[in-house]
Formats: structure tokens, C-alpha cells, sequence
């Protein structure tokens, strides 16, 4: 089975879910899956895990992510975005960069935020998107989030050019909204672009056109390992009996001093083959193992 995390360079116009199912097809793959949904309007990273990897894609998930965004000024879409139609209208007032870095200051740190309807949570099994084309609006709950950082790249009297890093689960059309209206305005997102997903900062990423002539060629595009994706997570080395222990379900001993929580679990030959965890008492349980494949037998 081809495992491994395609860093994909998402292409505008195109939703996460059918840029998933064309790196599947072109790299033939069995499993697959992305980490972290991007709008159709957005681009840039988009982490595909293949194969055994996508049982790390959780642990992925939960990184910070960076955005390029711009925010124009005045207006405010029924989707957050360019794609909406224009349900609300505000004149900007004049503003500086002192004012622009107080107000961007008061967004810092954790809080909450309403995710918009125009998302895919689902409300009793419907995507919330589905249920706003249909001019439903319901209640949602707020969700906590962490804004870590923003760097002003411009500013004028229709636009604000920002970079951000935040936790998981943000959503920066809101984020945008948010900020205009501080501003004494109103605003949606007209540019938006995911420059990484930690831990793969400053990695170069492979757009679908350079997937499709390495497929093509009969090659595969460069892909990163499984456990490029957990480097936060401890290391643990199993010898045999250790690791054949865990590959069935049951727990094995390890160093004493091995403190409690998540591992990544080695075989005597430093194969990557999963989750664990330490109990800090000197075992470690399975957690999410990878599936190897028996070799094949010699006729």
C-alpha cells in the first residue's frame, strides 16, 4: 500500500474533497485522505496522507496552521468571501497603522468564535453550507481558537493585507469579519492562501499538475514519511519480542523514564510502525498501529 503525505498546493477553485480524490486516482492509491479542509477560494497547503498515514492525520490536525489573507473593506458577503453575493454595505473610516496594530492586538490569544454558516459542520447530518443556499440559518456553537501572531504586509482605505498563525478549527472568513468590524466597518476575505501546516513550515509543496506528469512518467511525486508528521511525539524503540507484543494488542515494556503520553513507536530496525502510548510506569500501549504486509510466499 503507498504511504506517505503529499504537501499539495491546493489550486483556487477547487474544494479540498475532489483535489483529495484526483491525487487518489492519479496515484492509484487505496486510502487517502486530507488534513484540515480548504475553501475552493483558498490555496495553498492541503496535507494528503496516503495510505497508512492517515491514521496520523489526527495528530497533524491539531498544529498550528499560517494564512495569507486580504480583507477588503466596506463590504460584507453572504459567504465571507468573494464567492457571495453583497448583503451589507459601510463607509471605512480613516484609520493608521497605530490604529490598525491596537485593533489586530485585541484578536490575539484564545477566545471564541461563531463558525459561519457558509462551513461544512455538520447539524444532524447536513452540512451547514447546504442549509445557508437554502436561506436556513441556525444556531451555532462557539468554538474555542487561538490566534498566535499577525504581521501587517499593507494597508489602505479598501483592503488590509495580513499574515496569521492560528490553532485549528479558525476560520478566517469570520476572523476577517471580525477585524473589519472593529475597524468601525464591514469586510470580507478576497484572498486567501494556507502557507503551511506545522510541522512542514518553509517545505515545498507539489501542485496538481506536477502530480500528474509524475504519474504519467510512472514515478511518484516527492512524498514525506508518516512520522514527518509527529515529530512532537516522542520517540520509543521496541526491540522484537517488544514489538511483535504491541503489534498485538498488548502492552510492552519500555524505559522507566519514559514519561506519560503519545509516542511514536520504532521496531528493532527503526521502522516506523505507529502510535503509542506511555503509561510513565515504564509500559506503553498500542494505539494506532500501522497494518504491515505479509511477504509474499515463494512458490
Amino acid at each position: 500500500m503507498l504511504t506517505g503525505i503529499l504537501l499539495l498546493d491546493k489550486p483556487l477553485g477547487l474544494s479540498s474533497n475532489s483535489a483529495l480524490q484526483r491525487v487518489k486516482r492519479m496515484l492509484r492509491a487505496e486510502k487517502a485522505g486530507h488534513v484540515g479542509s480548504l475553501d475552493p477560494l483558498a490555496t495553498g497547503m492541503l496535507p494528503i496522507c496516503l495510505g497508512e498515514a492517515t491514521k496520523i492525520a489526527g495528530e497533524i490536525l491539531s498544529g498550528r496552521k499560517r494564512y495569507l489573507f486580504t480583507i477588503a473593506l466596506g463590504s460584507r458577503t453572504a459567504t465571507g468571501d468573494v464567492e457571495g453575493a453583497v448583503v451589507e454595505t459601510q463607509p471605512v473610516p480613516v484609520f493608521d497603522r497605530m490604529a490598525l496594530d491596537a485593533t489586530l492586538s485585541r484578536f490575539l490569544g484564545k477566545q471564541t468564535q461563531i463558525p459561519p454558516m457558509y462551513s461544512a459542520i455538520k447539524r444532524d447530518g447536513q452540512p451547514l453550507y447546504k442549509l445557508a443556499r437554502a436561506g436556513v440559518e441556525v444556531e451555532r456553537a462557539p468554538r474555542d481558537i487561538e490566534i498566535f501572531d499577525f504581521t501587517v504586509l499593507g494597508f489602505d482605505a479598501t483592503s488590509v493585507q495580513l499574515e496569521t498563525s492560528c490553532a485549528k478549527g479558525t476560520y478566517i472568513r469570520t476572523l476577517a469579519e471580525d477585524i473589519a468590524k472593529a475597524l468601525g466597518t464591514c469586510g470580507h476575505v478576497a484572498l486567501l492562501r494556507r502557507l503551511h501546516v506545522e510541522p512542514f513550515e518553509g517545505e515545498p509543496m507539489v501542485t496538481l499538475d506536477a502530480v500528474s506528469a509524475f504519474a504519467e512518467a510512472g514515478q511518484l511525486p516527492p512524498l514525506r514519511s508518516a512520522d514527518s508528521g509527529v515529530p512532537h511525539l516522542p520517540v520509543v524503540r521496541l526491540c522484537a519480542l517488544a514489538t511483535d507484543r504491541v503489534r498485538h494488542g498488548q502492552a510492552a515494556g519500555v524505559a522507566a523514564e519514559t514519561a506519560p503520553g503519545r509516542v511514536r513507536l520504532y521496531d528493532a530496525e527503526g521502522g516506523f510502525f505507529g502510535i503509542g502510548e506511555a503509561d510513565g510506569f515504564g509500559w506503553v500501549h498500542p494505539r494506532r498501529l500501522f497494518v504491515v504486509e505479509p511477504p509474499a510466499k515463494t512458490p
